[in-house]
C-alpha cells in the first residue's frame, strides 16, 4: 500500500538527488509498507527516487518462476532510472520505506542551473554502471562462498563499516540476489560464522557482525 505523507514541497534533499538538481528542486516524498510495489516492469519510467529511509530491491521474474534481484537500494541511493520509456525491473519496499520523488523532466530541466550537475549524473551512472559489472562477475565467476563473502563486504562498504550490521534483506532476498538457493546461503554463513569470521547477532540473524574483515576479504579475493 502506498501512503502519501508529503506533495511537491519545496524542501531540501541530499545525496545523489541534491547533487544533480540541487536543494530547491520540487520533490513528493511518499511512504511504502513493506512488500509494496513502487513500480512494475514495463510500466512507464516517468520518475526518479532517492530513498529515504528504508530498502528496496529491484527485480525480474524469470520465464520460469524464479526471481532474479538485481540491486538493493538503502537511504541515499537513487534508482528508476532507464534508457528507453520503460522499466526493465520491477521495484519494491523491502521494509516500510520513504522515498522522494521527482519526474525526470523535472530532475533533468534543473540541472542546467547547476553547473556541476551533469558530471554527478555521469557519476551516478558510471557507479551503477560498475555494480552492474561487480555482479555479473559475482554471478559467473565465484563459488557460492565467494558470493556470499563479496555480499556481506558489499554491505559492509555501503554502510560504512558499522559495528554490527542491520541488514534489512531476508536470507531468500540474498540468495535471489547471489543466484543461489536458500540452503546454499544458509550454509555459505554457518561456515563463516563457524570459522570465527562473522557472529549473528539476535534470533533474526538478520544482525551481522563481521569479525575478521581480513579473511573475509581473502575469500572475495
Amino acid at each position: 500500500m502506498l501512503v502519501r505523507i508529503n506533495t511537491a514541497q519545496r524542501r531540501p534533499i541530499d545525496g545523489h538527488l541534491a547533487a544533480v538538481a540541487g536543494d530547491r528542486a520540487f520533490c513528493s516524498e511518499f511512504c511504502y509498507r513493506r512488500g509494496s510495489e513502487i513500480f512494475g516492469e514495463g510500466e512507464d519510467a516517468e520518475y526518479v527516487y532517492q530513498i529515504n529511509s528504508g530498502a528496496v530491491r529491484t527485480y525480474k521474474l524469470l520465464p520460469d518462476g524464479r526471481r532474479q534481484i538485481n540491486a538493493f537500494h538503502l537511504p541515499g541511493d537513487m534508482f528508476g532510472f532507464e534508457n528507453n520509456e520503460t522499466h526493465r525491473f520491477t521495484a519494491e519496499a523491502i521494509v516500510e520505506t520513504d522515498v522522494r520523488i521527482m519526474t525526470q523532466t523535472n530532475l533533468l530541466g534543473a540541472m542546467p542551473d547547476r553547473a556541476t550537475g551533469p558530471k554527478h549524473l555521469i557519476g551516478f551512472v558510471t557507479q551503477n554502471l560498475q555494480h552492474a559489472e561487480n555482479h555479473m562477475l559475482l554471478l559467473g565467476r565465484k563459488t557460492s562462498l565467494e558470493r556470499v563473502a563479496a555480499f556481506l563486504l558489499e554491505m559492509d562498504d555501503r554502510l560504512a563499516h558499522p559495528r554490527v550490521m542491520d541488514l534489512p534483506m531476508t536470507r531468500r532476498d540474498i540468495a535471489d540476489y547471489l543466484g543461489l538457493t536458500l540452503e546454499t546461503v544458509s550454509r555459505a554463513l554457518s561456515i563463516l560464522r563457524d570459522d570465527q569470521i562473522l557472529r549473528f547477532d539476535g534470533a533474526t540473524q538478520r544482525r551481522v557482525e563481521v569479525l575478521d574483515r581480513n579473511r573475509l576479504s581473502k575469500l572475495d579475493a
